[in-house]
């Protein structure tokens, strides 16, 4: 049997769903999700592997138009990450591309990638409005293929997988079996709690939160693992809203990440949280670089 081995790009538009389509592939969580877009700010990286293959794919941040030196970071990480693989998967939405669509797709097909379309949420629509974006798109690019998925309830996912397999080379297997992603526990921490301050703070609090993990005392006399992080935002009153009257609001984010964190990694956790206040932290170069980003 012939084994094949390489990196993919998953890229696209902000809240096309790159991150859910990662996680289903996976089988499990590697990436936050939640229902604001430019969700993701750092490359994130999935391990698939099946008896004939294993597939690294890279979740990347939406490709859009920058308001701050953050976005610039995430934008400029999103086309940089077609530079070194085998496969870029483009996900968009059973819509027909615009404009914008249109000079991001040019972008990615001139990394002279193998390109395979991957439409999302295709249980939305039907098939009479399905198909004239299907043909839209083929007319417009030369894509290897195109694949209609739904990474929410896993239609195509399976063909999507398959299509990839075809146009990686061959190669040995990178990872073990059992590894799903090479993030830093730190990092997929910090990630958890920052989904959960978007998911309960909802419209109130903006993309200008950031989470930095400061410390990790895992001490094999203890059974309980030890988490200090900061929950970083720009302005006093935003501070205000995530720690809510009384501290209600942190507590209940500490509650919920830590309850996810515990089920991703399989331990027990302690997790203590601040709320700081870091003035125009997207655009602070030096901070950007402190907390990861390049």
């Amino acid at each position: 049997m012939v084994f094949k081995s390489g990196y993919v790009s998953i890229a696209g538009r902000p809240n096309v769903g790159k991150s859910t389509l990662l996680n289903e592939i996976i089988g499990q969580k590697i990436a936050i999700v939640t229902p604001k877009a430019q969700t993701t700010r750092n490359s994130i990286t999935g391990i698939k592997t099946v008896p004939d293959a294993q597939i690294i794919f890279i979740d990347t941040p939406g490709i859009h138009k920058p308001l701050h030196k953050l976005g610039e970071i995430m934008v400029k990480n999103a086309f940089g990450s077609l530079k070194d693989v085998d496969v870029v998967i483009y996900v968009t939405l059973p819509v027909m591309p615009k404009s914008f669509d249109v000079d991001t797709v040019r972008k990615v097909m001139n990394s002279s990638k193998k390109c395979i379309l991957a439409i999302n949420k295709v249980d939305t629509v039907k098939k009479a409005i399905l198909l004239p974006v299907i043909g839209k798109y083929a007319e417009m690019f030369s894509f290897a293929e195109i694949v209609p998925i739904s990474a929410l309830s896993g239609e195509g996912i399976d063909a999507l997988v398959d299509t990839v397999k075809k146009y990686l080379p061959e190669g040995p297997q990178l990872y073990p079996d059992d590894m799903a992603s090479d993030q830093m526990e730190k990092f997929l921490a910090a990630e958890i709690i920052r989904e959960k301050v978007f998911l309960y703070t909802k419209e109130e609090i903006p993309h200008s939160v950031t989470v930095e993990v400061l410390r990790w005392n895992e001490n094999d006399s203890e059974s309980v693992v030890k988490v200090e992080a900061n929950i970083y935002v720009e302005r006093e009153s935003q501070k205000g809203i995530i720690i809510g009257s009384g501290g209600s609001m942190l507590k209940k984010i500490g509650s919920a990440a830590r309850m996810e964190i515990e089920r991703v990694f399989g331990a027990q956790f302690y997790l203590s949280l601040w709320v700081k206040t870091k003035k125009d932290w997207r655009e602070n170069v030096s901070f950007l670089r402190e907390i990861g980003f390049k």
